[in-house]
C-alpha cells in the first residue's frame, strides 16, 4: 500500500509539476469544507482526475487512509460489532482473487476497494446487521439484491446488501464476476 502511494505522488508530480506537499497546501487553502466538496473543487478548477484530487484530500485531512497501513484498515473495518462480518469479507476476497491474479486490494476507512486496471467492486461492512457489495456495472438492470447505488457510493454503479442471517451466494458470485471482467 505505501508503495502504491509512494508512486502515485510520483506520478502526480510527473503529471502536474507539483508535489503532493504542494497540492495538499492548495487543497487547505481552498478553505472548502466536506471531503467530496474539495475533490470536485481540484477536479474542476485545477484538471485532476479523481484518483488524484481524492489522494489530496485525504492527505490534507491526514485521513487514515493515508496514514495507516493497508492491515490496519482492514482490522478497523471489521472491529467491535462488525466483527462478525470478516469471514464473509475473507471468502468473497478469496473468490475475486480466484478469477485472477491481477486483483489488487485497497483498503480504505471503513471498506475495500478492489480493482484490476480499475475498480471493479468494494466491500463494505457497513452496520453490525448489513454488509453491503458495490459493484461497477453501468448499464446493469438492477434485478433481485442488486439495487443501483445512487449516492451511496460515487465509485460504483450498483450495490448488495447482505442482511446478517443471509449467505452471499452464486447471484453475487455472478455479479462480482462481471464487474470483474467488465474492468479487464
Amino acid at each position: 500500500m505505501a508503495d502504491e502511494f509512494e508512486k502515485m505522488g510520483e506520478n502526480l508530480r510527473a503529471k502536474t509539476g507539483k508535489g503532493l506537499d504542494e497540492w495538499v497546501a492548495i487543497a487547505r487553502a481552498a478553505g472548502i469544507a466536506g471531503h467530496m466538496a474539495l475533490v470536485n473543487h481540484l477536479k474542476s478548477d485545477h484538471g485532476l482526475g479523481h484518483g488524484y484530487a481524492n489522494m489530496i484530500v485525504h492527505a490534507a485531512n491526514a485521513s487514515a487512509a493515508v496514514s495507516q497501513d493497508g492491515d490496519d484498515l482492514v482490522e478497523a473495518a471489521f472491529a467491535g460489532p462488525r466483527a462478525h462480518w470478516r469471514p464473509l469479507y475473507d471468502r468473497l476476497v478469496g473468490l475475486v482473487q480466484g478469477f485472477g491474479g491481477d486483483v489488487e486490494q485497497a483498503p480504505k476507512k471503513g471498506y475495500v476497494s478492489l480493482r484490476r486496471k480499475k475498480q471493479f467492486a468494494l466491500l463494505q461492512p457497513s452496520t453490525k446487521d448489513r454488509f453491503d457489495i458495490g459493484l461497477a456495472l453501468k448499464g446493469e438492470e438492477p434485478a433481485g439484491k442488486l439495487e443501483l447505488a445512487g449516492s451511496w457510493n460515487a465509485m460504483v454503479s450498483h450495490r448488495v446488501r447482505i442482511a446478517a442471517d443471509e449467505e452471499a451466494g452464486d447471484d453475487v458470485t455472478d455479479w462480482l464476476r462481471a464487474a470483474y471482467d467488465r474492468a479487464g
